[in-house]
């Protein structure tokens, strides 16, 4: 099977999270970057999680998952490790018409979360089709290790020249678009060379 890769905007949407360890702070911490509502649903939350909920930056209800609560969100993660409140979300999540990931089981997701690469604006998602989501992490790393904070700070630059010249300059916009491609390629070959924007 081959996912569809998109980026979604969750600012104000719901978002659940059932399950309360190590893999579900990590699906909160993206849900919250990402400007989601988020619910989490479980007994008992890291350290992490509780200082989100006190802080009011997110809704903990601490007891498990029941039959029905799915209804109503956007997007849900199913991170306790339970098969039973695995399925049983899987199989509402199908009928309330809600994305659900369920951990370590690709075959009941929706959609799966690549491993990302962040540099400001720049987000670079990697993904084995939830076939061995280690290796999109060592995957990760490397390109860590390649894509430093410069190109962040690069594309800062060149999209200003961008946006200051799409405002218009009395410029046909034939010579618009070659003037970013020439801002473009310098910046480019300022990369390769290794300087600082």
């Amino acid at each position: 099977m081959t996912y569809y890769p998109i980026f979604l905007d969750l600012r104000g949407r719901a978002c659940l999270v059932v399950g309360g360890g190590e893999i579900a702070t990590r699906k909160i911490e993206g849900l919250l970057q990402a400007g989601a509502s988020v619910t989490v649903i479980s007994p008992e939350v890291t350290e992490i999680i509780r200082d989100h909920a006190d802080a009011g930056e997110l809704r903990h209800i601490k007891r498990p998952y029941r039959h029905g609560e799915l209804g109503g969100y956007f997007l849900a993660y199913a991170a306790a490790g339970v098969a039973e409140v695995d399925a049983m979300m899987a199989s509402e999540a199908k009928m309330a018409g809600v994305l659900l990931n369920v951990v370590d089981r690709p075959v009941l997701c929706d959609f799966i979360t690549p491993a990302v690469v962040r540099r400001r604006d720049i987000s670079i998602a990697i993904s084995t089709n939830g076939r061995c989501p280690g290796f999109a992490k060592r995957l990760r790393q490397e390109i860590e290790a390649f894509i430093g904070s410069e190109f962040g700070a690069t594309l800062e630059s060149v999209a200003a020249q961008r946006e200051k010249l799409l405002q218009g300059d009395g410029t046909d916009q034939s010579e618009r678009h070659k003037r970013i491609e020439a801002a473009l390629d310098q910046a480019w070959n300022d990369l390769r060379a290794g300087s600082k924007p």
